[in-house]
């Protein structure tokens, strides 16, 4: 291996390396985010939203590095597959983070009235799942595991079912007056979140497979079609 193919896959390592870090850093995230609303603590709002910011800061590190080792060394093959799926999936993870700032912030709009008891094991519930689909999506990408990846579409229809679950909660809730129905709304659109949250993961995990195969799974599914 000459000196200049050595250093450009180091350097590829190391931005990988801090692929890895940010999926951690987001993950982070779900569990603050979380435990914001679900404390009601509206300091701990405050130090999610401030958490973001590293977020971003790391994915704009990695875009343009990943970007100067694209235009410098201009790598082939599976080496060129790589640095395609960093640079899609660290907009995937930093969304996630963005999302769990969302649901920090719900926080401040629910304040100071709290959430029934059921809506809060339904969300603790919804963050677990969050963050086992971010943990595996990451995983299947440090490990370029193809079989890891494709199994987070099916864990995706949990966090559906879930959402599913909240709604019915939220419905079921007899009270009408307008503190209540603003609270409603409120726990709808974090249902959504987690949702989102869920579904960055799952593109994560469909860039993976194309840095293992060079397929999508999308133009598979049309392929059988």
């Amino acid at each position: 291996m000459t000196e200049t193919r050595r250093v450009f896959h180091e350097e590829l390592d190391a931005i990988c390396a801090d692929v890895i870090r940010l999926g951690a850093l987001a993950g982070e995230s779900i569990e603050a985010g979380t435990n914001a609303l679900l404390s009601g603590d509206l300091s701990l709002v405050e130090s999610v939203v401030a958490h973001d910011w590293v977020l971003d800061d790391l994915t704009y590190g990695i875009e343009g590095r990943a970007c100067l080792l694209l235009a410098q060394q201009q790598p082939m093959a599976r080496d060129l597959r790589v640095i395609v799926t960093v640079l899609r999936v660290i907009h995937e993870i930093e969304r996630i983070g963005d999302l769990m700032t969302k649901v920090a912030k719900a926080t401040r709009r629910l304040y100071p009235g709290g959430l029934e008891p059921r809506l809060r094991g339904l969300i603790d519930r919804m963050r677990d799942q969050a963050r086992a689909q971010l943990q595996l999506a990451v995983d299947a990408f440090a490990d370029a595991d193809q079989a890891r990846a494709a199994a987070l579409v099916d864990m995706d229809d949990v966090m559906d079912d879930l959402q599913k679950e909240l709604f019915q909660a939220i419905f079921a809730v007899k009270s009408i007056d307008d503190a209540a129905l603003q609270g409603a709304v409120q726990v709808a659109l974090v249902g959504r979140y987690f949702e989102r949250a869920g579904d960055h993961a799952v593109n994560v995990a469909e860039r993976v497979e194309y840095m293992v195969t060079g397929h999508l799974r999308r133009e598979q599914d049309d392929g059988r079609s």
